[in-house]
């Protein structure tokens, strides 16, 4: 019989195994605690994946926390991990591990040669509505992964932290191109491409307004389809590809020269790409056109597409009119994130 979460703070933790040319483990402990949060995609999305750059933002206010525990396995039985699941209202409490979650597991002994017989129990308290483009398994995939550290002791390298996470995330969604398993550990809005990231440079003040369509994306089959059409359409990828790199570069320079009014149209354009794509959803564009309608500046699909969520980059005092011409038009949550100038930023 498992040991419930509550009852793991009486066990003895096993002592941790010496790690070859690594640090020297902390002393093992009997619950582990990571933390992530989510994140949002400005531009960049999709194209990313093909090597052209992308523009993330943290979502601080929306977090998971994971706790980690340990017991012994079953009679005859070996290692493995059991999950609970809660937080946010749309995702239902879950009580078996995915399969992401095991191969992140596996992964996690390996690395840092944690015992095989060792049960892991992990709880996952996340606020990140899954399926909205948010980062919702990359920040839970990062949590646990510090969580284990925590619990164990062990030092673990932001490298080794982000492989890990990028190892979920390709169980999860397919090839990922590491903006997700970044961001969502990131403490400010990022300029990430082919696998790099650093900060980036911000001179603009106001606010965005993410709004959750209440529509789950399919990343997977938002992928797959617009490969086929790159298939399908000779020219289309080399199209698709320059104007979001064109878009995104545009963006990126915008947001370090103090020009809000001249970002908004860079968020617009894209979304006709990526609705060009047939990545939006009918939800979706009546967020945007309520967006705009209200006085945004730009507005856009965020995520993989195929529902998800909507941001929208709004002056400071037009806010309220906008949030709540995007609840009228079918949102089911708004979040603020503020643009705070940041200019003294440097390569991460």
């Amino acid at each position: 019989m498992r040991n419930t979460p509550e009852e793991l703070s009486a066990l003895t933790p096993p002592a941790p195994a010496p790690v070859p040319d690594a640090a020297p483990a902390r002393r093992a402990r009997t619950v582990g605690v990571g933390r992530a949060h989510a994140k949002t995609i400005l531009l960049g999305e999709h194209a990313v994946v093909y090597g052209a750059p992308a523009l993330a933002l943290p979502v601080p206010q929306l977090a998971v926390t994971a706790s980690a525990g340990w017991s012994a396995p079953g009679p005859g039985g070996s290692g493995g991990v059991s999950l609970t699941m809660t937080g946010s209202p749309s995702r239902p409490v879950a009580t078996e591990a995915s399969e992401g979650l095991r191969q992140l597991a596996a992964e996690f002994r390996a690395t840092v040669d944690v015992a095989q017989d060792v049960h892991l129990e992990v709880i996952l308290d996340c606020a990140i509505p899954p399926g909205r483009g948010l980062g919702s398994s990359a920040a839970c995939a990062r949590a646990v992964v510090l969580a284990l550290a925590d619990l164990f002791g062990r030092e673990v390298s932001a490298r080794t932290v982000f492989d890990l996470v990028q190892s979920a995330e390709n169980v999860a969604h397919g090839r990922a191109s590491g903006v997700d398993a970044t961001a969502v550990g990131a403490p400010g809005p990022l300029l990430f491409q082919q696998g790099t990231a650093q900060d980036l440079e911000v001179g603009c003040e106001g606010l965005f307004i993410v709004a959750d369509s209440g529509e789950v994306g399919r990343t997977k089959d938002a992928v797959t389809r617009l490969r086929e059409g790159f298939t399908r359409h000779p020219g289309s990828r080399h199209h698709f590809l320059r104007r979001a790199a064109l878009l995104t570069d545009r963006a990126r320079q915008a947001l370090a020269q103090d020009t809000p009014d001249a970002l908004g149209p860079y968020l617009t354009a894209y979304h006709h790409l990526l609705r060009e794509a047939r990545l939006s959803t009918e939800r979706i564009d009546a967020l945007v056109e309520a967006a705009l309608a209200a006085g945004s500046l730009g507005a856009k699909i965020t995520g993989g597409g195929l529902g998800g969520c909507m941001i929208a980059l709004v002056p400071s005092d037009q806010a309220g009119t906008v949030t709540r011409r995007l609840h009228a038009a079918g949102a089911q949550q708004t979040w603020v994130l503020p643009l705070t100038a940041r200019p003294d930023t440097h390569p991460a």
